[in-house]
């Protein structure tokens, strides 16, 4: 599609529109997080420190994982490892990366776990339907070839996409899942009945969502089991049947 948005051929300058649309996505994520914060009581300055930290640790997560998945492509060309901003982040390294420093920052001032958890699910679920679309955009995360009606072609030749040929646009497909899943927490998040309850049904719903969408990918993105399931497959697996374990424990641990 466009891969590039804007060029500043005298300045060598290049905004790219992953870059672009994954940082919207961030924003948004931050505003809402922010205002729900103010409104259940937490301390909304803690809040959005946490989600400065959130965003480093995902982007570096993220980043790590898809080298590692990646790894022949980057020993040559090792100079592209810096390069984020044209694509090339996975989600669940991401992930990994964020939960493990947002469960430091709370344990350390002392911020309501699962409260919190809960605050920021919805806002991650908004963040991905927005960056979502920075894949379109780039071209990454492709899908197999197919010919549904709703097959997109991309031409740019600066795209990540095979192109002239008729592909699932999996990218909208992730971020029209993460836009329901994104609905149903807001929705379940004046319903529910525990803290930490939101958080863990967007880990089952995410990764069930995943899970089926990844059979649709066409890109290079390594397997766990060859031929059988993507990196991001195999880890899913274990995110949901923690997530399912976490939501059990946490609803025993309610008080009658």
């Amino acid at each position: 599609m466009y891969p590039i948005l804007i060029e500043f051929g005298f300045l060598n300058l290049k905004i790219f529109t992953y870059g672009l649309l994954v940082a919207s996505g961030f924003f948004s994520g931050v505003l809402l997080a922010a205002r729900w914060a103010k409104q259940d009581g937490l301390d909304q300055q803690r809040i959005l420190d946490l989600c400065f930290y959130i965003a480093l640790a995902a982007l570096v997560g993220g980043r790590a994982l898809y080298i590692i998945v990646e790894y022949r492509y980057f020993l040559s060309n090792p100079i592209e490892v810096l390069k984020f901003w044209k694509g090339g982040l996975v989600f669940y390294g991401g992930l990994i990366g964020a939960v493990s420093v947002s469960w430091y920052y709370m344990v350390k001032h002392k911020l309501p776990i699962w409260q919190v958890a809960d605050v920021l699910a919805p806002c991650l679920a908004l963040g991905q339907a927005v960056g979502r679309w920075g894949c379109f955009f780039a071209g990454c995360c492709y899908g197999v070839q197919t010919d549904v009606p709703w097959a997109i072609t991309f031409i740019d030749p600066k795209s990540l996409a095979p192109l002239n040929v008729a592909l699932h646009p999996t990218q909208i497909y992730l971020s029209l899942n993460s836009l329901i899943i994104f609905g149903i927490l807001v929705w379940l998040r004046k319903r529910k009945s525990f803290n930490g309850q939101v958080f863990w049904v967007y880990g089952i719903l995410y990764s069930i969502g995943r899970f089926v969408i990844e059979f649709y990918r066409g890109d290079d993105r390594g397997y766990a089991v060859p031929d059988m399931l993507s990196t991001s497959q195999f880890i899913g697996i274990f995110v949901l049947i923690f997530s399912i374990f976490m939501l059990a424990r946490l609803r025993s641990q309610k008080p009658a």
